[in-house]
Formats: C-alpha cells, sequence, structure tokens
C-alpha cells in the first residue's frame, strides 16, 4: 500500500479559534459536558482518524473573561471516550514536571486497558507559566530543568511499563495460581530527580506501554523527540520550516538507530472551509471580528515568559527588535521562534499577529474552498513536512462536519486516507512495532494468538 496520511482530531474548546465559543455555528453544550467530547469522538471514528488529542493546562490561562476556560481534565475524559468509542486512539497530554511517574504510569497503564490498546500519551514539561505555583513551587521551572527531569521522567515509567511480563498473569483458576512472581520484577530506579523502588500495580497493557507523543521544537525538544517520541505534534507557520524540522527530526532519530518511520510527525493545521474561498475568509473576518484585544496580549506576553507588549500601539508594523530573544525564554521556546520568524517574514501590525495567533495560537492556519485545503495537505504530505496533520478545526463541530463531509472524500479519492481501519490499537493506526519488556523480551507467541 502506498504511504498514507494520519490524521488526529484536536478538540478544543469549542474550536481552536479563541473567539469560537462566541460564534453561532459552535456547540451550545458546556465544556464540562462529557456528551459534548463523546460525540466529536464518534464523529472523527466515523470518518476513520487515527486519534483524539486533548492539551492541558495546569493553570487557569490568560483572559477568562473573554476566553473560554474550565474544560474537563484529559485523563478522566479518555476514560469516558474509551467506552463510548470502539477503534479511534486516543491521546492525552501529561506533564513530566507536575507529576509522579508511579501514579501517571499506572492511570495510563489502566486507560490502555480499558481502551483496548488505544492510548497514547503527550507528553509535555508544562511551560505555563503559573502553573509551578499551583503545585508549591513559588516560581516556573527553567527550560533546560524541565527537560531534564522529562528524559529521567520517562525513563522510569517505561521501566514501570515494563515490570510485568505479557505473560505475568496466569488467573489460573485449577491450580491456585493468579500471576507468576518470576515475570514480575521492582524497577530499583535511582536518579536525580525520582527515586521509585516498583513494580508497578497493573499488569502491562495492550500496546505494552502508551504510544509516546511529543510535541515540544526547540532543539532541547528534538533531542527528547528524536530519543523517545513515536509521534510528534509541532507547529509550523509556512511549509519550508516544516520541511527542515522534518528533516531534522528524521536525521536525529536514524543517528539514534531507530527506524524513521517509527516517528509519525503531524504538524497543526486550521482550516477555516468554506464552498468558496471567500466564504472561507468571510467565516475568518467574523471570528477575528468577535476578539478581545487583551485576551491575544496576555496570550502573546505568556509565550514570551510574562514580556510587556502593551506599549505597542496594535496597528503598528512590529520588528524583532519588539520581541526579547527566543534563547531567554524560559516558556515555550519554539513557539516563541515560530512566532519571531513570522513578524520577520511578514512584517505583520500587532492586530493582525494577534487575530493569526488568535485562529491557532501558532499552528499553520489558513482558509479556502474544500479543494484549496486538500491541495495544501497533500502537497505537505508529498513535499516531506509532514507525515499527517493534528486538524484544529476553527470552530466545533460545524468546521470539522465540512471537513468530514468536503475535504475528506477528496483525499480518499487521490489515495491519501483510509477507506476503512485495519487496525484496532493506536499503535496499529499509527504503523508503530509493540515494543519489548526491557526485562521479559517479546510477547510470547501463545499470548499473541490468543
Amino acid at each position: 500500500m502506498s504511504r498514507q496520511l494520519h490524521l488526529n482530531l484536536f478538540i478544543n474548546g469549542r474550536g481552536h479559534h479563541e473567539t469560537a465559543w462566541r460564534h453561532p455555528a459552535s456547540s451550545g453544550l458546556a465544556l464540562t459536558d462529557i456528551r459534548y467530547y463523546e460525540d466529536l469522538a464518534r464523529r472523527a471514528e466515523a470518518a476513520l482518524f487515527d486519534a483524539v488529542f486533548f492539551a492541558d493546562a495546569l493553570a487557569i490561562g490568560e483572559g477568562v473573561e473573554f476566553s473560554a476556560a474550565g474544560k474537563l481534565e484529559p485523563l478522566t475524559t479518555l476514560a469516558a471516550l474509551a467506552r463510548a468509542t470502539e477503534k479511534i486512539g486516543l491521546i492525552a497530554t501529561a506533564s513530566t514536571t507536575y507529576t509522579q511517574p508511579y501514579n501517571l504510569a499506572r492511570q495510563f497503564a489502566s486507560l490502555d486497558h480499558i481502551s483496548n490498546g488505544r492510548v497514547g500519551w503527550n507528553i509535555v514539561t508544562s511551560w505555563v507559566g503559573g502553573a509551578g505555583p499551583n503545585f508549591g513551587y513559588d516560581r516556573g521551572i527553567e527550560h533546560a530543568e524541565r527537560y531534564e527531569r522529562a528524559f529521567e521522567f520517562v525513563d522510569v515509567v517505561a521501566k514501570l511499563w515494563d515490570s510485568w511480563g505479557d505473560d505475568a498473569v496466569l488467573d489460573d483458576r485449577e491450580g491456585g495460581r493468579f500471576a507468576d512472581p518470576s515475570r514480575i520484577t521492582p524497577i530499583d530506579y535511582r536518579g536525580k530527580w525520582h527515586t521509585v523502588r516498583g513494580p508497578l500495580n497493573i499488569s502491562r497493557g495492550p500496546q505494552g506501554r502508551p504510544v509516546f507523543v511529543q510535541a515540544g521544537s526547540s532543539q532541547t525538544g528534538r533531542q527528547f523527540a528524536a530519543a523517545h517520541a513515536e509521534a510528534v505534534f509541532t507547529a509550523h507557520l509556512e511549509k519550508a520550516a516544516a520541511v527542515e524540522f522534518y528533516k531534522d527530526l528524521k536525521t536525529q532519530a536514524l543517528t539514534l538507530g531507530r527506524s524513521s518511520d517509527q516517528l509519525v510527525i503531524l504538524p497543526g493545521i486550521s482550516p477555516t472551509i468554506g464552498s468558496t474561498e471567500e466564504e472561507a475568509k468571510r467565516t475568518e473576518r467574523e471570528l477575528n471580528e468577535l476578539s478581545e484585544p487583551s485576551v491575544g496580549l496576555a496570550r502573546l506576553s505568556n509565550r514570551f515568559g510574562g514580556h510587556d507588549f502593551s506599549h505597542l500601539d496594535l496597528d503598528a508594523v512590529l520588528s524583532v527588535d519588539d520581541f526579547p530573544d527566543p534563547a531567554t525564554v524560559q516558556a515555550a521556546r519554539s513557539r516563541a521562534e515560530t512566532i519571531l520568524a513570522l513578524v520577520a517574514r511578514e512584517r505583520p501590525t500587532l492586530r493582525a499577529l494577534l487575530h493569526s495567533l488568535a485562529g491557532a495560537r501558532g499552528h499553520f492556519a489558513t482558509s479556502g474552498s474544500p479543494e484549496q485545503i486538500a491541495d495544501i495537505i497533500e502537497d505537505w504530505f508529498r513535499s516531506g513536512a509532514a507525515d499527517g496533520f493534528n486538524v484544529m478545526p476553527p470552530i466545533l463541530p460545524s468546521q470539522f462536519e465540512l471537513f468530514v463531509s468536503e475535504v475528506l472524500p477528496i483525499l480518499q479519492a487521490r489515495g491519501l486516507f483510509r477507506r476503512s481501519y485495519e487496525a484496532s490499537t493506536l499503535r496499529g493506526h499509527l504503523g508503530l512495532e509493540r515494543p519489548e519488556s526491557q526485562y521479559f523480551g517479546k510477547k510470547p507467541s501463545k499470548a499473541i494468538a490468543s
């Protein structure tokens, strides 16, 4: 079979535009109503998407007066969606900085069992400035330290998930043995940040372990992704930058002895779709006209570690001198670099920049007819910029409905996207191998056949 696109639905609020919650085409259900997420997950499954994806933030965020907030916590949401769906993958974000490896390993192992092998962990280091004080830190933790912790954290949880052999559970009622203790081992981990004895108190999941997803694109983030990630969610505002990132990350993975097809790269795309290009741009204008500048300024400030942009005129043309050096930013450094590259390339006004970021927070936002959107997706896919996309509809569910009914059939007709599921696990959808246990080796052939 020819190379196929991977598509995830990134569910965020009532849509990825910051004003989607006000738009009449968005859902009227509360962001705490599980029926909203169940409906979207079922729609994505009917469309044969690889997965639904949930981000997370450990602080309330910017501009709650004018921007929708208060959504459900991702891991508990996945447990509900696992029972509402059958085939689609389920990816949730969880922090390596503000949680403990043993707890996280238990939670994701449970979810992998509940979903019959459909779970992925989006590994983040939690750059949001307000997160530290919510967990007893009087400041945010700096970029380098966050990644140092993350490397160790992932090593710990991988060992915990491997601490049971696939054949450890006997469940032998007649013989009276539930488990074989020789197939369960402590991990006795002692690192700089974590000390964990183990073993985990839940058996190895159907996938061996959840799929490792990662979203950082800084140099440190790329090193982390090349070493650990199996799927990478990345942000690029132009194809050339996406091509460079794709080539660099695949090369780094090969250098570490990994197969390049075991690292799936998925830029974010936020398409505003209309029956014509003008109709799509009209919807885009409607959303931008609902925006509140103070929300955009707060978000921009957060991206640059709290830098104050309020002295700038909204209609003044920006230059790179209006921004701090991204190397000094301790927040989302890769996103700061992306924004600065846009400013250098396009010289937008502050208002235009805020509108651009309002649509997808630094991901690639575009508008057009279904054919135009399909052309962009195919071009990036064939040009070595992406293995697929995290689809970020600006309004939910209406713009996702348009993507499914109008764009997806074009991609299928071009032979770029599946017409049926060929697997039942997230690893299967993404073409990823099931990892061996580092303590007990491969899953026994008898268990595979059962």
